[in-house]
């Protein structure tokens, strides 16, 4: 394990490799330059063949695979890639473009497995879900996620901020929200679902009045 003099804050990062990866030696590369100019704190290598209990524990089932931060990063990955998601691991867009990579390839599990155990990963989901820019293949992914969590505490836990969106500009973020307060299963979803009956909108009315029945 190697170890940056650097004290600017920087996140730590976890590179795993393969004896036969031709990619692997690249991305290892490319990391050491990040840990000589301090964009990341701390680099540790493991080879999974080594360590597979490392590998299983993780979910890795091909590398490379890096996690920065709290990001995990599967493939080749350019220096600058990775000194992106450095920067992005301290910043409060970064859990949203996460987010928004895994959502955009659909891969649903890795975002809902976070959410799961870490909650506050729910803000970033709305971040994205709140933004009419949301590229539709993520849009897709949100609603997947948000079926997933059906009559939860995950969802229950945000009817107010959706009951926020059912106010948002744009009508597909309204009538999304909607749907989303009645899977919640909430009740207190309810006064912000009958809202929408009134909507200027006509398909946000019909998605309000098929939730109230």
């Amino acid at each position: 394990m190697s170890k940056s003099n650097n004290t600017r804050t920087a996140p730590a990062a976890l590179l795993l490799t393969g004896t036969h990866c031709p990619y692997c030696p690249g991305v290892l590369q490319s990391l050491q330059a990040l840990l000589a100019s301090g964009d990341i704190s701390e680099l540790e290598t493991r080879n999974i063949e080594e360590n597979p209990e490392l590998a299983r524990e993780l979910g890795v089932r091909s590398v490379p695979w890096v996690r920065i931060g709290p990001f995990e990063l599967e493939g080749l990955r350019s220096e600058k890639e990775l000194r992106g998601w450095a920067i992005k691991a301290a910043s409060d867009s970064g859990a949203s473009d996460w987010l928004n990579e895994l959502l955009a390839s659909g891969n649903i599990s890795k975002p809902l497995q976070r959410i799961k155990s870490d909650p506050a990963m729910m803000d970033a989901l709305l971040a994205l879900f709140a933004d009419p820019d949301t590229q539709l293949n993520t849009q897709i992914g949100i609603s997947a996620i948000m079926e997933e969590l059906k009559d939860s505490t995950y969802l229950s836990a945000i009817v107010d901020r959706l009951g926020e969106l059912t106010k948002h500009d744009d009508a597909r973020i309204r009538g999304d929200a909607c749907y989303y307060l009645a899977l919640s299963g909430n009740p207190q979803a309810s006064a912000y679902i009958r809202a929408l009956l009134d909507d200027d909108d006509a398909a946000v009315r019909e998605i309000a009045q098929e939730s109230i029945e």
